[in-house]
Formats: structure tokens, sequence, C-alpha cells
């Protein structure tokens, strides 16, 4: 075999362990290219025969008629001895065709058909059993909706022997459920499935398809939480793969039916983009049916992202739009498939998926909601990051409100009050923050007064009124055209002591708009005034405007100096008293003064509690949480808060209660927390909720719940992106690899590393695309695919040499060199020791190395030692190690100095020095513990030294003692 040839097989086998995919089909192709330019034949054909698995599971069955048309012409032109090896792999791709074919309405069912009697032919002619022919003939009858025909090949298939051709212990018993569950026996679909879960699925379509199959049984028969955990397991097995594509379709419908209808338009989202390319029109049909259905159930005016595809740009799309459009499609398909099999078979069935409505109890089913979320609303809520500056705007406008929650019992109305004094009454109520006594007042005021004649100062007190009952924004422009209309009634009045309180609060509104060079204007003025003309209130009040203004602008420093020029008790008011204290715990926060921080937001809840204000309580304990030095006191503080918190401050108590809990290492109750938090959000439409769903995700990571972190992880990425958050979306797809990896999971940790890596394809990500590439070589390593992690570790290599960090850069050479030696490219493997030596010699001649550099260059040389030892070479591979153990002694590195020594003595007994290796390898052995891996390989080399120096006995000792087999 000629080296070209060698190379070849050796590309085969690496592409052979790449995951289903595109990337796997690109490479075949490549390679199909170089095979046949090469001219093997054997080579050509077992490149093909893997072309058909490739193309049926990594979602382009089309092109498998293609290469399974060549692989059957070249078996049956000209046999050879290959050939024979290959003609059960051959027979089993009869079973892909007839499924592939049925897929493409274009292709004829007198085709298919010829092709289920070639397959009959050449089972017979090899003794095989006709299970599998007839399974394949009870599909296609059942797929043309002939029920007499399907039920007869169904019970061929089911009587007769199965043999080494027939589909897998999985495999055939999701067909079987297909049917029962199509004919209404869902309970006996669940009784047949029952043994065949409790066994060991290893097939590449199990466990996730015989999962899906069970979904509606488990419905109809009562079984809820099988049916959640089956559609959870499923799905997170099948969400990555194209080739799954009609499959998810049928989780969309199960989402659509249990009521889950904002979850099902997120799997229409998340995978819309796949019709695009859909592996066959049979998918897209069913998959265009089951989301069309899913959009039914949502407001037609919600919008869902279809990202780019040809000529379409990418957009919004209305789901009433969409769900007509994708009708439509799945409409016109069945018609296509109807029309080939003579039937009407496939656009009834695309009738009733159309027709889908939830049934039914509601089925929670997202790991990230607590409970069924609400129609979104109109407006936004907080998302867990705000601070106390979330209530002071309003503190400074008075018109904060008490939506939710405990709310004060509002005081009795005066029968007989006039005008002013209801608004009197609610002024003064405003600003102890007792929303229900103001609107009770304003209710009474209007009821008794509007229309009638009053003055025109009590006029203008009803428009400066107007702002407290605009309580869903007060930064909304409603609120600044009524302050400004207030304004203007009380200069034409000639009031310049009210007008000047109301431009101090617009100034502060318009301080948080572009505006802000206006409102700055207005508050600095308005205090300048009221220094001259009002009480102690009045200018206290003016001083604390000026700050918040300030503030809003990031001038925190000056702020803080107005603020000084509060006095203590606020001119006799304690409601501005607290105030003006929750303003100076925020600016603390914003200087980053934490123990000023911190005694300002205690000095807050004291005040708060002492007045019986709930809202600025909640928010005086979320400030004393943020900066508690102990998490359990911060912990106490959120349970405080949560007490007492109205409905806008829930969120930011849920996130700062679990941040808090996980600072605590209390991952699992966190949890509780935020899953609480995306809940709330999603309930009021916030978008925002993405972010929590990120840390909601690694709270899971954290408490061990690795499936669930990976489906929240999974919606926080699609969330992150079309928020356009792309380094949040990038670390959140950071952690869900890692989740991934934990769960065993390592091609769709590989994919998202490798989409990582593409993402930070820039000179100032150079760092952490190598960090991905690197982490991704590790996963390869690990599963022993050291051909490719080595390509891996080479890339991370590049990029952290082109980055400056030649420390990494050498950790990363290492471990390429390590893998090139273990994928059996020796010569690959000394090449890279070779730029190991480079990069090592370049650390070394550095003064003053730190511990890590002295460890990484001790590691760099016991590589090149293994390396030049797997090529023979143990001579140079021993001079390589001189000083080594002494050098990793120093830093403490023990384990790695004993690693080094062991090396070392393997190394002495290829050379024939067996004193020299006993001596060296006893010392090891007496410093390592008992039983250990170490230990035992030390001694099974120390009994091979005393074989070689003709003390057997000795030997056996050793042995015995280690408990360790002749041959270990």
């Amino acid at each position: 075999m000629s080296t070209t040839d060698e190379d070849l097989w050796r590309v085969l086998r690496e592409v052979n362990n790449m995951p289903y995919g595109p990337g796997q089909i690109a490479a075949l192709e490549q390679l199909l290219r170089r095979v046949d330019a090469a001219g093997d034949r054997e080579l050509a054909f077992v490149t093909r025969m893997q072309a058909t698995n490739g193309y049926t599971y990594g979602g382009e069955p089309a092109k498998s008629f293609v290469t399974f048309s060549w692989c059957l012409a070249e078996f049956d032109r000209d046999p050879q001895p290959y050939h024979a090896r290959h003609a059960g792999q051959l027979l089993w791709h009869f079973k892909y065709m007839v499924n592939g074919l049925l897929k493409f309405p274009e292709v004829p069912l007198d085709r298919t058909q010829g092709v289920l009697d070639d397959m009959e032919r050449r089972y017979r002619a090899g003794g095989h059993s006709l299970q599998a022919v007839h399974k394949h003939r009870f599909r296609v009858a059942d797929h043309v909706g002939d029920a007499e025909a399907a039920a007869h090949w169904y019970r061929l298939w089911q009587t007769t022997p199965r043999d080494d051709l027939s589909d897998c212990a999985g495999c055939d018993p999701t067909t079987q459920v297909q049917y029962l569950a199509g004919t209404g026996q869902h309970a006996e679909a669940v009784a047949l499935a029952e043994p065949v879960l409790a066994g060991r699925l290893t097939c590449t379509e199990q466990p996730q398809a015989i999962l899906t199959a069970l979904l509606g049984p488990y419905l109809h028969t009562g079984r809820h939480a099988e049916a959640r955990d089956a559609h959870r397991e499923a799905y997170r097995r099948m969400r990555g793969n194209l080739a799954d594509l009609w499959d998810i379709g049928d989780h969309i419908e199960f989402r659509t039916v249990t009521g889950n209808g904002a979850q099902a338009l997120e799997l229409v989202e998340r995978h819309l983009d796949w019709l695009d390319r859909a592996p066959s029109p049979a998918a897209a049909m069913h998959f265009a049916a089951t989301a069309s259905a899913a959009l039914r159930q949502v407001d037609g005016a919600l919008t869902v992202y279809r990202r780019a595809a040809g000529d379409r740009p990418a957009a919004d799309v209305p789901a009433g739009q969409l769900a007509d459009e994708l009708a439509e499609t799945a409409t016109a398909l069945a018609a296509r498939f109807d029309a080939r099999n003579g039937t009407t078979h496939q656009s009834e069935l695309v009738a009733s998926r159309l027709a889908v409505r939830p049934t039914g109890e509601h089925l929670p089913l997202s790991a990230s909601l607590r409970r069924r979320p609400a129609r979104p609303a109109a407006g936004t809520g907080p998302t867990g990051g705000g601070t106390a500056s979330g209530a002071t705007t309003a503190d400074a406008t008075g018109a904060h409100t008490t939506a939710g929650g405990p709310v004060p019992a509002p005081v009795e109305i005066p029968a007989d009050a006039g005008p002013d004094q209801l608004l009197d009454l609610a002024e003064d109520h405003w600003r102890r923050h007792d929303q229900v006594t103001l609107r009770a007042a304003l209710a009474a005021y209007d009821a008794r007064f509007a229309g009638t004649e009053v003055s025109p100062a009590t006029a203008a007190h009803r428009l400066e009124l107007r702002v407290a009952e605009l309580r869903d924004d007060a930064q909304s422009p409603a609120a600044i055209e009524a302050n400004r209309a207030a304004l203007a009634a009380y200069r034409e009045l000639g009031d310049e002591v009210r007008s000047q309180v109301v431009a101090g609060r617009l100034g502060v509104l318009l301080a948080r708009t572009e505006e802000a060079e206006e409102g700055l204007a207005l508050v600095h003025a308005a205090a300048e005034v009221l220094d001259r003309l009002g009480d102690d209130r009045l200018r206290a009040a003016a001083h604390d405007r000026v700050a918040l203004a300030l503030a809003y602008g990031q001038r925190w420093d000056e702020a803080l100096v107005m603020l000084d020029r509060v006095p203590a008790d606020a001119g006799g008011d304690p409601y501005l008293a607290l105030r003006v204290t929750l303003h100076r715990t925020q600016l603390l926060a914003d200087l980053e003064r934490e123990q000023e921080c911190q005694e300002s937001a205690e000095q807050a809840r004291r005040l708060a509690r002492e007045l019986g204000v709930n809202d600025l309580l909640a928010v005086a304990c979320l400030a004393a949480a943020r900066t508690a030095d102990d998490p359990a006191d911060a912990v106490t503080a959120c349970d405080e808060a949560l007490g007492v918190a109205q409905a806008e401050l829930l969120v930011p108590a849920r996130v700062t209660r679990a941040r808090a809990l996980m600072a605590a290492g209390r991952a699992d109750e966190a949890v509780d927390d935020f899953a609480e938090a995306v809940t709330l959000c999603v309930e009021r439409g916030v978008e925002g909720d993405a972010f929590l769903r990120w840390e909601l995700a690694n709270a899971y990571r954290v408490a061990g719940r690795l499936g669930e972190a990976a489906e929240v992880a999974e919606e926080a990425v699609l969330g992150l992106d079309r928020l356009g958050a792309q380094a949040e979306a990038d670390r959140c797809r950071h952690l869900l690899a890692g989740i991934y990896e934990g769960l065993g999971e390592i091609d769709p940790a590989l994919a998202l590393l490798a989409q990582l890596a593409e993402n930070l394809d820039g000179p100032d990500n150079l760092p952490h695309r190598a960090q991905a590439l690197e982490e991704a070589g590790g996963i390869l390593y690990d599963a022993d695919r050291d051909a490719l992690a080595a390509e891996r570790f080479a890339a991370a290599a590049d990029a952290y040499g082109l980055a400056g960090l030649p420390l990494d850069e050498l950790r990363a050479r290492r471990r390429e060199a390590y893998a090139r030696l273990w994928s059996g490219d020796s010569a690959a493997a000394v090449r890279t020791v070779e730029v190991v030596d480079r990069v090592a010699a370049a650390l070394a001649g550095q003064p003053d190395q730190e511990p890590p550099v002295t460890y990484e260059l001790a590691l760099a040389a016991e590589a090149g030692a293994r390396v030049l030892a797997g090529e023979g070479r143990p001579g140079e591979a021993l001079d390589r190690l001189t000083g080594v153990p002494d050098r990793l002694r120093s830093i403490e590195a023990f384990g790695e100095a004993a690693q080094v020594e062991v090396l070392t003595g393997d190394l002495l007994l290829q050379l024939h020095r067996p004193e020299e290796a006993e001596r060296l390898l006893r010392r090891v052995l007496g410093g390592l513990p008992a039983g250990s891996r170490p230990a035992q390989q030390t001694a099974w080399l120390l009994a091979r030294t005393l074989d070689e120096l003709g003390r057997p006995e000795e030997a056996t000792a050793v042995r015995e003692e280690h408990d360790l087999d002749h041959d270990h």
C-alpha cells in the first residue's frame, strides 16, 4: 500500500469518528474527490458506503441514493473480496433507500416498489429472514394510507423471525409504537415500549426516536410525568441534528397539545431556518404543519425571528402571517405526495395536524418556568440588574406607586371635603408613598368637582397631581407633558414657589432623556429660587432633585456633594430623609465605596421600618443585600424585601436572593428564585429574561442538574442572540458546551466550541478563541479521537502565539504532541516536539521564572521524552528528563515529579540499565500511596526490572504485594 493510500485510509477513519452533519458530509465529499483521483477501487467503495451513512444521518438523504446505487452497481459488476466483507452493510442500506425514497414526492412510487422487490430477492438469495422486507412493505402501505395492506404487512413483520438484518431492538419497537398509537392502541404502545426502555439502547436513533413516538401514548394514558420526561430527553438529543426535523415537528405538536404555546413558539423559532435546508420534502411538510398549528395558539401580532436565507433577509415575521405561510407550504407538499401516491392520505394527515389545539390540563414543561405564563403584556419591567435607583426617580417626582403586594388601608375620605382639601390630602399621601389613599382622594375630587368651576390655583394643583397617576412609567412622555402643563399653569398664576417645585421635578425627568441639559438647568435654577423662597423641607427636596439629575448624568461625586447639603432630618420630613438616604446609598454604590454604602443601606432600612413604607423598605433591603459581607445576611435581607415588595421589585428581589444563595454555595435553592424571576419576566413580556435564563442555567449546572441546565442554556443562547448580545451569547455558549460535556454529549459540545471559535475570529478575541479550540481538543483527546484533537490543539497554539501568550502556546503544543503520538502519526509528533522546543527555549531564557513557567517547561520536556521514546530513541528521551523531577518538586508538583521518575525508570530499562532503574523505582514506589494507580504502574515496572536482573522471586513478591497479574 502506498503512502498516499495509507494517508487516505487514515483520513477515512478520522471522518468516520466525526459526528453526523454538515461537517462530516463536507469532509466525506472532499475525501471522495481525493480517493477517485487516487484510483483505489476498494477505498472508493468503502468511502461511498460510509457516505451513504453520512448522508442518511446527516440530513441530506437524497445524496445517499447516488452513493448507494454506485456501490450496488460496483458490487454486482465485478465482485471482489472486499465487497464480500461489506455485503451485509449493503443489504442493510436497502432499508435506508426505501425509507428515503418515500420522502421525495418526485420519486415515482413504482421505483420504491422496485427497490423493495430487489431487496427481497437479495435477502432470499442470501438466506436472510424477510422480517425487514415485510416491515418496509408495511411502511409503504402506511404511507399511502392503505390500512388493510398495512395491517397485513404489519402482521407478517411481527410473525417473521428476526435476524442480523432486522432493525435494532429500539427501532423496530419505535415503528410498532407509531402504528399502535395511530390506530388508537395507546396502552398497548406503552406496554410494548416499557421493556425496550428498560434495556440499553445504543443505536444512532435511540432512545430519542422511541421516546418521541411515546409522547402521544403517554398523554392518552395519563402518564404526564413520563410524557414530560420523554419530551425533554428526546428533544435534547435531537435538537442539533437536521436529519431529525420530522421528529422536531412532533415535539412542537406535543408542546402545543399540552398548552405550552410560548414554548412551542420557541421551538418553531429555533428550527425555522431548517426549512430552507430540510432533509426531505416529507420532513418539511410535517414540520411546517406542526409549526403552523403552534403559531395559531399565540397572538398573531407577536413576531417570530426568521434568519436570512438566500435573497431573503433576516426579519421579524408576525406569527399569524407565518402560520398562514407554513400552512400553505404543508398543504402544497401534501398535495404533491398524494398526486404521486394516488390517494388523499397525506393531505388528510396535514389537515389534522393543522387543526391541533391544546387539550386537557396544562402540563408544565420548561425548567425555567414555574407556572403557566400569561400572554405577554405591553410595557416593560425590571430584569434583575437594577438597584435602588429603580425607585429614586419615582421618589424625586413624587410619582411612586404601590402596584400589587401589601398596601396600606386607605384613609377615609371626608364626605364634606372641598376641592382643595381633597387635593392636599392626595399630595400628602403621595409624599408618604400611599398610592391607595392618593387615588381615592383624586377619584373623589374628580367625582365631585370635575367639570365644575374651581379656582385657577386648584386647577393647577390638579394638573400637578396628574403625574402621580402615571404609575406605569414615571419617565414617560405623558409624565413630562403633565409637568410642563402644571408648570405653565403655576407660572401664569405667578406662584413662584410651586412653579419651581414642578420645574425641579420636570428637570429630573428630562435628565434621563436626550434633553438632559435642559433638565440640569431646570433643577439648578429651581434649587436657587427655593433656597431663597422655600422652607427647610422645600430646600432639602430641591437639593435632592439636583443630586438625582447629576446622578443620571453619572456625575456621582458632584451628586454626593449636593446631598451633603441636605440636613439629616430633611427639613422635618422623615419620608424625604428616607429617600435622600436611599439616593446616598445608590451613589456610594456607584462610587464603589462599599463600607459607607453598607452603612447607608442599613440606615435606610431602619427609617423605612419606622415609617412603614413597604416599597422603600424593599428597596433598602435589596441595597443592604447587595452590600452584605456575608451571603447569609444578604439572603435574610432579600427575605425581608420579598415580604413587603411591590410587583415592580419582585424580579430584582428574586434575582438578588438567587445570587446571594449562589455565593453561599446553595445553588439548589438559588434555582427556585432564578426560575421565579424568569417566569415573572415572561409574564410581563420582558425580553431581558434571556440574561436570567443564563444565570439559571449556571445554577442548575452547579446544582448538578445538567439536563435542566442544558435546556435553559439553549433557551438563553437563542434569546441573547436575538437581542444582539453577542458577547453574552458566546459566554453562554461556552457554559453550554461544558454542560454538554458533563452530560457526555461531546458532539454537541464540540459543535458549540467550533461555533464559539468562529465567532471569536478577530484580533481582540484571540485568547478566547484559543481557549475554545483547546477545550475542544481536550474533549476529543479524552474521547480517543486523537488526530482531530491534535488539529484543535495546533489551532489553539497558533492563536495563543498570535495573542502573545507563549506559556499557553507551550501548553497547547505539548498537548498537540501527545495527541499526534497517540493517533499513530509519530512523524508529526516529532515535528511538533521541535516546535515545542523552540517555544520552551524562549520561555526558559527569561529570568525569575514563575512556578507556572517551571511547570510547563517540565511537562514539555516529559512530552518530548515520550514522543522520542515512541520513536525508539530512549537515549535522547532520557537526556531530556535530566533535572526535571527536582524542578517539579521545587514548586511542590510532587505527583508530576514521580510520574517523570517512573518514565525515567522505564527509559533506563529500555537502555539496559536495570540496576539504576531498580534504585530509582524503589525510591519512587516508597513515596506513593499504596493501591494508587501510580503505585501499581511503578510496581509493575519494578517487577519487570527485577525479572531482567534475574531475580524472579523478588519480582513475584512485588506483584503479590501490589496485587498485580504477571502480565499487568
